[in-house]
């Protein structure tokens, strides 16, 4: 799908990856850009227009898609991480992941479909993960969350094509965010993920694979406990 021209709304607009793919959107010649957030106040960018809008509240989704009945593109972004393992996680921090990385995307997809339907068919892109794949065990619910969303992501690809609208799956490593502003880890730019995945966008990709890590774990999947989970087992692993 052409961007040039194009209506597009970001969740979670005003900071990391969403920031950067509003942005990238914009210099792509969107002819407008709604950043979708809980506090407007937050949208400094005065190229954005900013809307309140929470992506764990059904009914306010429905309400924005009901006035924002221009929209062609949405950008379902919105995330949040809570670590933890498998048994040290809340059941509170779980069920919050689920409600915004994968309850959001669901209600989101619901309330919009129909405008982009309206609207020539048109495109959701939805930021996943390489967690998506990998059951890392200090980001055990988290991974949960991204994992469902991959697979309402493809089943919604397959619905949605009826009505020619396109779905685009964004996997990506870590990424240097606020999520990540405490991990003394290799992190890569949100500018390099909002290229990419306009880049598949505009190509008619399914998906939109980051980063060299994340391609080898999805070419990994076909034997993920022989070649994936021996090196998370080893660094999981208690030192002696």
């Amino acid at each position: 799908m052409g961007i040039q021209g194009s209506v597009a709304l970001v969740t979670g607009a005003n900071r990391g990856i969403g920031r950067a793919i509003a942005e990238e959107l914009v210099a792509r010649g969107a002819s407008r850009v709604y950043a979708a957030v809980r506090d407007p106040a937050t949208v400094t960018d005065p190229r954005l227009v900013p809307v309140a809008f929470d992506v764990t509240d059904p009914a306010g989704g429905a309400d924005a898609a009901r006035r924002l009945d221009d929209v062609q593109i949405v950008v379902n972004n919105a995330g949040i991480a809570r670590p933890a393992t498998p048994l040290a996680a809340t059941l509170e921090d779980a069920r919050a992941q689920l409600e915004t990385n994968y309850l959001g995307i669901v209600s989101t997809t619901q309330a919009f479909a129909p405008v982009l339907a309206a609207n020539g068919g048109g495109a959701f892109v939805n930021v996943l993960s390489v967690a998506s794949w990998v059951g890392s065990p200090r980001l055990a619910t988290y991974a949960a969350s991204k994992s469902a969303a991959w697979s309402y992501t493809n089943a919604a690809r397959v619905e949605l094509t009826r009505q020619g609208t396109q779905v685009v799956g964004v996997h990506v490593g870590f990424v240097d965010t606020d999520l990540t502003a405490a991990l003394e880890i290799d992190k890569i730019a949100p500018e390099a993920v909002a290229v990419s995945a306009l880049d598949a966008l505009e190509a008619g990709a399914p998906e939109a694979i980051v980063d060299e890590g994340s391609r080898v774990v999805k070419a990994s999947l076909h034997d993920d406990h022989g070649l994936i989970y021996p090196g998370i087992v080893a660094e999981f692993a208690p030192v002696a």
